[in-house]
């Protein structure tokens, strides 16, 4: 029995393949960033600096609602990091609330 041909391939499935690729990269670039940002929340708290924290809680949560207006995360999830990263940050000096 011969083998199968290749199925055909219209053009705009070939180019939202090309498109999916691109994406993705920059996608996974943004979620990388994402992880260093809430990082360096977490270093600052542990260290105990808490003006470093909050300048750097400030740049994440910009960064993080960045990443959800474009799609990159969900708004829940964009949510759900704030809010712990911001808990975190107001537990170092409960008095001096963000």
């Amino acid at each position: 029995m011969p083998a199968k041909a290749a199925p055909k391939r219209s053009k705009s499935v070939l180019k939202r393949a090309r498109q999916s690729k691109v994406d993705t990269v920059k996608n996974k670039a943004v979620r990388n960033a994402l992880k260093t940002f809430i990082k360096n929340v977490e270093k600052m708290v542990a260290e105990k600096n808490a003006e470093g924290a909050r300048v750097a809680l400030k740049k994440a949560v910009s960064e993080i609602d960045k990443a959800a207006r474009r799609g990159i995360l969900h708004r829940n999830t964009a949510s759900r990091n704030v809010s712990r990263l911001t808990m975190r940050v107001n537990s170092m000096h409960p008095a001096e609330a963000a």
